[in-house]
């Protein structure tokens, strides 16, 4: 479906008939004095959804169970540290 665009009078004249355009996949972009200022877009997945929809195209697997929140970690494969680098960067005199 189409992008429409709709100034906030109409809006709100017509709301049912525009929630019915987005309902069935269209955007609506509100509009105000003709420009721009807002958007009413139908629903994407869910995450549930995709996790579903990856697991069917055997990109992941999963056992349907709410993921665990995780703390990132950081792990240094090149055996020194960036402030080692920015001391020695620092002891280099670079006028003559």
């Amino acid at each position: 479906m189409s992008e429409m665009r709709v100034g906030i009078r109409e809006l709100k004249a017509h709301l049912s008939e525009y929630l019915r355009k987005v309902k069935a996949g269209g955007t609506v972009v509100i509009t105000e004095r003709g420009k721009p200022m807002g958007q009413i877009l139908p629903l994407g997945e869910t995450l549930e959804e995709k996790m579903q929809r990856l697991q069917d195209e055997g990109f992941l697997t999963w056992s349907g169970k709410k993921l665990e929140p995780r703390q990132p970690s950081v792990v240094n494969t090149w055996g020194r540290k960036m402030s080692d680098l920015i001391i020695e960067d620092r002891d280099i005199d670079y006028l003559p």
